[in-house]
């Protein structure tokens, strides 16, 4: 099985690597949004609670390497149905918690390669990273991109055409960025909406890679739940989406 995995996951990143198109777009499109909404927001609006001398564009910094993570990868698995690869892989002995994985790590890896690359920019954010930091940074990157790829191949094993995929996961994305924090902070806000920030998984996610980002330092003054709980719920989450991924996958193969 282990073969098998191994060998969707390099599918996955050949294929990305072969499409020009989706290697600039994965890099330019978040540096667009980081720089527009950043700096035209940067000289109004200062996030409640943040410290002293921190601009928006920092605050909005981890947005910028968590907000387009490799998700979308998965509608790989919408296009493999329509060309009859995915019914060629189900017909094979694998389990179906074995093809998922491969496609799972495969757009983790994704994430986590365009990420670190992103990560570089931190001092363009006014942010200094040490080496550890980096190091937690790429960590919570391949927890954050392993539920939300997972997330991701819950929809697309239940869709058939791409159009759908996409309006399914905008449906869904970007109410779990919004209230994530990624935007603003919690505090302020008002109680049912500060309440669905707290049980939104990509809370944690943030605040775990923000605390990494901060490692020599407190980014900002907001109070953001502690890294361990932060990493725990972020496992959690991705554990979740795999195991629904995995049943989806069942489901439909059985179908």
């Amino acid at each position: 099985m282990m073969r098998a995995v191994r060998s969707l996951w390099w599918r996955e990143i050949l294929r990305f690597g072969r499409q020009r198109s989706r290697v600039t777009g994965a890099l330019v499109q978040p540096l667009l949004f980081w720089m527009l909404l950043g700096g035209g927001l940067s000289a109004s609006f200062r996030p409640p609670g943040a410290a002293p001398g921190l601009s928006y564009l920092a605050y909005l910094y981890p947005v910028l390497v968590l907000l387009f993570t490799a998700i979308f990868a998965t509608i790989s698995t919408v296009e493999d149905r329509q060309s009859g690869f995915l019914q060629g892989v189900l017909a094979a002995p694998l389990a179906r918690s074995g093809i998922v994985l491969g496609q799972a790590l495969g757009g983790t890896t994704l994430a986590v390669g365009q990420g670190a690359i992103l990560l570089l920019l931190a001092p363009l954010a006014g942010l200094s990273l040490s080496l550890p930091g980096l190091l937690a940074s790429v960590l919570v990157l391949a927890l954050v991109g392993f539920g939300l790829t997972s997330l991701g191949l819950v929809i697309a094993w239940r869709l058939e055409s791409t159009q759908g995929f996409h309006a399914i996961m905008n449906l869904i994305l970007i109410p779990i960025w919004l209230m994530s924090g990624a935007f603003f902070p919690s505090g302020g806000v008002a109680t049912p909406l500060a309440w669905v920030m707290r049980l939104d998984p990509l809370t944690y996610g943030l605040a775990a890679l923000r605390r990494c980002l901060a490692f020599r330092g407190a980014m900002t003054a907001e109070e953001l739940p502690g890294l361990a709980f932060s990493l725990t719920i972020t496992v959690l989450f991705g554990a979740a989406m795999f195991a629904a991924a995995a049943t989806t996958a069942r489901r439909s193969s059985a179908h």
